[in-house]
């Protein structure tokens, strides 16, 4: 859930081309395929590795991944397309005025491989950046120089940008929130077991090796490198966990300028605005006020010398990907291999086509719905979604534990809950956006400065209900609790996901389950806090929030048990909501599938491949999450994702469920299935 945008926009690669072995992903498979399963696994005992364990054994992690499982698959088929479409828009050099989106596409793609020109320039294209960097002589100079940073999509020291209000959905206001980090999380700093130490120890070997890229000698790089650590260790100690983040009630803090003003004393918010050409910003919410606190002392007590060599620091590491190729292998060494153990930097092209998708995801997803998605995905997705939204209704109807006030805000906030399949009805224009075939870095900058300024013209203005948070390519679906919308992008709806051609059994089991579960955000422990206009309201009764808590606590303890290495648990309460999603949109979905099959009586007896429609669906959600992943990345994810590991997705949820045992008729007491004291029961 992503209550609003923040000024940093990342930078992406733009990695040297290398050989490779390259995953097989097969073409047109059954819906089902029997040699992904593994039957000398009981599905009493593991049903995850039961349903994928033939996929597990034949696939193992390539070398350029982390983790390799359907997403990645059918990212990689997504590519392919992606990469056709760039290459075809590179090779015919149209003019910006008859053709804007090819002209975009092809001159951007081209630049990012242009690898002989890019390993020339090296620095080059930072230079002014450099130099501007180089000239700050006061704190006035700084706050512009952060300013500027961040106006060209580089969150240093804090991170500043635009959102809805959540409480007045309506309106799209400033938004001020905690940053500066260059580990992925502020943990990552503060944690005191072996692997965390490890990490930190590499986070400082990798930043002077990038200092000594940038011409610094490596004495003087060393020390500089353990600075940024113990300044970026202060804002650590001043950031809130990601489980606090996930309150959004105390993430609301809106004040006036003059209010912001109070917390950093030290530092003109006028001044900032200005450098930012943000002329009224009005309201602000200042996401963790405490964290701006401690920065006002940072930005007191820390050298001038040392803040030049932060910033410095943060402008690389954004850029670096995008830069010759000694930068991206250093860049790839650290953030690839040591925090993910990816053994491999992907194809360039890959990477450039990604990075295009980034910057131009609404010209590039014009002109990949327009070869890729067939109108029928889009009817038949939306079919699934109304059976989905009337078996959420029947659900709220017959709660027990939900008194009947609550029931109806309940049912209120479904009704009104918006659907977007495919791509947006209105697409972004990018006239104002130069790109052309120079420097690469330098289209990747002004793009994000492009996406900077587009977000900062929104504040003070009415939100626009027609804009989407995903590009039509991406393989992921979302739900917004201030828009109350579920959104699932074209790249989604396709094979393990969703196959038109495909018995409803195993569509309900994959795609049904995805929009359950999009649909049950909505009323997860944070979407259940956002009424049906999307504004952060209370609309529950004492009682009701009360049971509601009970049972949402079952979830956190439920996943805490996990332990996908051995000392390390699921973090239960950081998952809490997406766990709690993953085990409605099933419950949901197979509710639905029901549906479907009352209106098709004779379908319910038929079996397919000697399979019942409801071992079907079962399989249909399992093989959705199969993956195989390295333990670093395992680890990095336990640390920082909110979604649970994808073997507990699977099994998670439907060891709660008496449907998936009488499918398979399991006994009562084996290991897929929990005590029925113990089952979680919400939606």
């Amino acid at each position: 859930m992503k209550s609003f945008v923040f000024i940093l926009v990342a930078l992406f690669c733009a990695f040297s081309l290398r050989a490779e072995p390259q995953p097989q992903i097969e073409k047109n498979p059954p819906p089902l395929d029997a040699k992904n399963m593994d039957t000398s696994v009981k599905p009493q005992d593991d049903f995850y590795l039961y349903a994928n364990g033939g996929w597990l054994k034949r696939n193992p992690v390539p070398p350029e991944y982390a983790r390799w499982g359907s997403f990645e698959e059918l990212t990689e088929t997504n590519n392919d397309a992606l990469h056709k479409i760039a290459e075809k828009a590179a090779n015919m050099h149209v003019d910006a005025k008859t053709a804007p989106e090819v002209q975009k596409v092809g001159d951007f793609y081209a630049s990012g491989m242009d690898e002989k020109t890019i390993d020339a320039e090296r620095i080059r294209p930072l230079e002014e950046e450099l130099k501007r960097i180089d000239a700050i002589k006061n704190r006035a100079d700084l706050l512009k120089a952060v300013a500027h940073l961040h106006a060209i999509g580089i969150g240093a020291f804090f991170e500043f940008g635009s959102g809805q209000d959540e409480k007045d959905s309506t309106r799209e206001i400033a938004q001020a929130a905690q940053g500066g980090l260059g580990l992925p999380d502020r943990d990552y700093y503060t944690k005191t077991d072996e692997d965390s130490k490890k990490k930190r120890a590499a986070y400082v070997e990798h930043v002077t090796k990038m200092l000594t890229l940038l011409g610094e000698p490596a004495s003087k790089a060393t020390g500089d490198a353990k600075k940024i650590m113990a300044f970026e260790t202060s804002l650590a100690k001043a950031s809130r966990t990601r489980v606090e983040l996930r309150d959004p009630q105390k993430n609301y803090n809106k004040m006036t300028q003059a209010d912001l003003q109070k917390l950093t004393p030290d530092w003109n918010w006028a001044d900032y605005f200005e450098a930012i050409n943000l002329a009224e910003p009005g309201d602000i919410n200042v996401g963790q006020p405490e964290f701006f606190k401690a920065a006002n002392a940072a930005f007191t007590s820390t050298s001038i010398d040392d803040w030049k060599t932060y910033l410095r620091w943060h402008l690389i590491n954004a850029a670096a990907e995008n830069l010759s190729d000694d930068f991206v292998n250093e860049d790839f060494t650290f953030k690839e291999g040591v925090l993910r153990g990816t053994k491999e930097i992907k194809l360039r092209w890959k990477r450039v086509v990604s990075s295009t998708d980034e910057a131009l995801g609404d010209a590039l997803g014009k002109l990949y719905v327009a070869d890729y998605f067939p109108p029928e995905a889009k009817a038949r997705a939306l079919e699934m979604i109304n059976n989905l939204k009337a078996a959420l209704a029947d659900r709220i109807k017959t709660l027990d534990w939900m008194d009947e006030p609550t029931k109806q805000e309940a049912l209120k906030k479904l009704a009104a809950m918006n659907v977007k399949i495919g791509y947006p009805d209105k697409w972004r224009d990018y006239s104002l956006l130069k790109i052309d075939r120079g420097p690469y870095v330098l289209n990747t900058m002004r793009a994000a400065n492009f996406e900077v300024n587009r977000e900062l013209k929104k504040i003070g203005k009415p939100v626009d209900r027609t804009e989407w948070g995903m590009t039509p390519p991406t393989v992921n679906a979302y739900y917004n609790a201030n828009m109350n919308e579920i959104v699932f992008p074209a790249g989604i709806l396709q094979p393990p996901f969703f196959e038109p051609k495909a018995d409803d059994a195993v569509n309900y089991g994959g795609m049904g389950a995805v929009i359950g579960h999009e649909m049950t955000h909505g009323f997860d422990d944070e979407g259940r806090q956002f009424d049906a206009s999307g504004n952060l309201r209370d609309w529950w009764s004492p009682e009701s929030a009360a049971k509601f808590k009970d049972r949402s606590q079952a979830v956190v303890q439920q996943y805490s048990e996990y332990e996908p290495i051995p000392g390390v648990h699921i973090n239960g309460e950081l998952t809490e909501g997406e766990n709690i999603a993953d085990i409605g949109g099933v419950k949901l979905a197979y509710a639905a599938l029901q549906k479907a099959l009352e209106k098709n009586p004779q379908v319910r007896e038929q079996k397919i491949d000697g399979l019942t429609p409801e071992q079907r669906f079962f399989l249909g959600w399992a093989q959705v999450w199969r993956a195989n992943q390295r333990e670093q990345d395992l680890r990095l994810r336990l640390n920082t994702d909110p979604h649970s590991p994808t073997r507990y997705r699977c099994n998670g949820p439907i060891s709660n469920m008496s449907e998936f045992a009488k499918a398979f008729n399991l006994p009562a007491n084996c290991p897929m299935i929990r005590p029925a004291d113990k089952r979680v029961n919400i939606w």
